[in-house]
């Protein structure tokens, strides 16, 4: 192993001495040759050094080694399921990505050999992830963590909701998570993951490309752009502490200083304005320890929709009882007459707007089909800008999809004719099925199917979205609900079961009630097709008045469950 490793400087003084050999001629006499003893104790001590730090290299790719095949092995036992897991998803594509790149600097001789795999062109399943996934994939796990109030510790340890799901993260792990998070201007998270990596770090038997001043280093300046100041000094002379030549821990101390002073003189300022005559000011800068706590602050309108959202991903809303107890299942058996031989089972899940869930109108093969086609055309899922009305990728769509027309697939043209038999409206204007599969931690934000009339999307179309169908092409094990804002309305992905609502009044003005989401994918994949039809055909079927919405109808308010968790 050692005959191949690149010239070093070891070597490079091997080829020093033999060039002074062949000049010197100390075969000459004893007394040139016995010098020479010196020079082989400082080759064996060369040598020995050389050798102990190619065993300690070896042992840390040895360990990495363990670790992908440790990995990889419960990976192959149930892909989905492995992959299903948002902290194992993160962890593998960290892996391809940071992992890599550190274990690249360690192999010296193989570098070049791992840079030619990763640029293969011919073979396509090789794919490497890119710091673009790495950081979309960190995101993800912050996203989790707050609309599913998940705790940092419990995700470290592999822990969603109590179940241990997957393998702990290391000091490394919880680094490269903190790091990313900072560089997207996230401190507050970062500042956590920091934190466990400073926690986790004398615990690891580990060489990584940081230490723990580097850690020291995040956490401090996270503190002091959170507005932390004292936090921020302490953690900074922590640093010093462990390095006293940190050149910017010491650039720092007095920057912290200075900013911790003024900010301590304004309150103090601010108090004697409040209470003059109290105390006499002595110049020092005080802080009243009863200081007049600040008045929360009001809400926006889109930080209550925001709660809201994040309670009924989470389960801990039901819709009123008043409603809830006018809601029905029967059999379909109207709008086309098969269905009088193959009804149909129908859920009313609410009422004005009467939201459906028809279960059991996709099978087994179907789905397999409608992915097996989707796979290869999946793209970022993207949103009509309302300015424009072009499609555009967003950050609160975090989804591929793929388009299949009917004439493609038998499967598909039948969906189609299927979807007309339970919904009673024409699919002349339909869009083409959208098939998505959602990302780590996949979720889609508050939105609306219709375009308002500010907006200049489906110029293109014959009309606006007049009705949504949404099928569930999966189970998901834990996240992914359809969720209603406006009338706290849950709805759990059933695979094989579809919902259904029409998106306008009768009149064609956007019903503002059917406001929805889909919410982040904790544990699982989620897998969905979707057809919107626009009003165009619907003349004789669904005909227009001028009522803008019923008189007289209030929607009471959904109420919060305390006790209630999210599947």
């Amino acid at each position: 192993m050692y005959s191949v490793v690149k010239t070093s400087s070891l070597a490079l003084c091997f080829i020093g001495f033999i060039f002074v050999s062949t000049r010197a001629e100390f075969f000459t006499a004893i007394s040139d040759v016995e010098p020479l003893l010196e020079t082989h104790i400082k080759i064996i001590e060369d040598l020995e050094e050389y050798i102990e730090k190619e065993e300690k290299r070896i042992s840390v790719l040895k360990r990495h080694l363990k670790v992908y095949q440790t990995e990889h092995e419960k990976a192959m036992e149930d892909i989905p399921n492995y992959l299903g897991n948002p902290i194992n998803a993160f962890t593998l594509i960290k892996r391809l990505t940071t992992d890599l790149e550190f274990i690249e600097k360690k192999i010296e001789i193989g570098t070049e050999y791992i840079k030619n795999i990763s640029i293969i062109s011919d073979d396509d399943y090789i794919q490497y992830p890119s710091l673009e996934d790495l950081t979309g994939a960190a995101q993800a796990l912050t996203r989790l963590q707050e609309t599913y109030h998940l705790d940092v510790n419990d995700l470290a340890e592999g822990i969603l909701n109590g179940v241990i799901y997957s393998t702990s993260m290391n000091s490394d792990d919880c680094y490269e998570l903190g790091k990313v998070l900072y560089n997207e201007k996230d401190y507050k998270n970062a500042l956590a993951w920091m934190q466990l990596a400073l926690k986790k770090y004398p615990n690891d038997d580990e060489l990584y490309n940081f230490t723990d001043v580097d850690i020291l280093e995040y956490i401090s300046f996270c503190y002091y752009l959170l507005g932390d100041l004292r936090n921020a000094l302490n953690w900074t002379k922590k640093l010093l502490m462990l390095d006293p030549s940190h050149d910017r821990a010491k650039g720092n101390i007095p920057h912290y200083r200075d900013a911790l002073f003024k900010k301590q003189s304004d309150l103090s300022k601010k108090n004697r304005g409040v209470s003059p005559g109290k105390k006499q000011d002595t110049g020092q800068p005080t802080v009243d320890a009863n200081e007049e706590a600040e008045k929360p602050k009001e809400l926006t309108k889109y930080e209550k929709e925001r709660k809201v959202y994040e309670a009924l991903c989470r389960g801990e809303m039901e819709i009123p009882r008043a409603i809830s107890k006018r809601l029905t299942c029967r059999y379909l058996t109207e709008n086309h007459p098969f269905l009088r031989l193959a009804p149909i089972k129908m859920e009313y899940v609410y009422l004005n707007p009467d939201i459906v869930v028809f279960h059991e109108v996709l099978n087994d093969d179907e789905i397999f089909e409608i992915m097996m086609m989707a796979r290869p055309r999946f793209r970022r899922a993207t949103v009509h800008d309302p300015k424009t009305g072009e499609l555009v990728p967003a950050h609160y769509r975090i989804s591929k999809s793929a388009w299949l027309k009917d004439e493609e697939s038998p499967i598909i043209e039948n969906l189609s004719r299927r979807i007309a038999d339970f919904t009673g409206l024409s699919m002349v204007s339909a869009e083409e099925l959208q098939v998505v599969n959602y990302g780590i931690g996949g979720h889609y934000e508050p939105h609306f199917d219709f375009a308002r009339k500010q907006e200049s999307a489906f110029e293109n179309f014959n009309g606006n979205r007049i009705a949504t169908v949404l099928f569930y092409m999966s189970d998901v094990a834990q996240g992914g609900a359809t969720v209603f804002t406006e009338l706290g309305l849950s709805v759990f992905p059933q695979r094989g079961a579809a919902v259904f609502w029409l998106n306008l009044h009768p009149s064609g003005e956007g019903d503002l009630a059917t406001r929805h989401a889909a919410c982040p994918v904790l544990r699982g994949s989620k897998w969905v097709c979707n057809k919107w039809i626009h009003q165009g055909g619907q003349e004789l079927i669904k005909p227009c008045d001028l009522e803008y919405q019923s008189e007289g109808i209030i929607r009471p308010l959904p109420r919060p469950l305390v006790k209630k968790t999210f599947r």
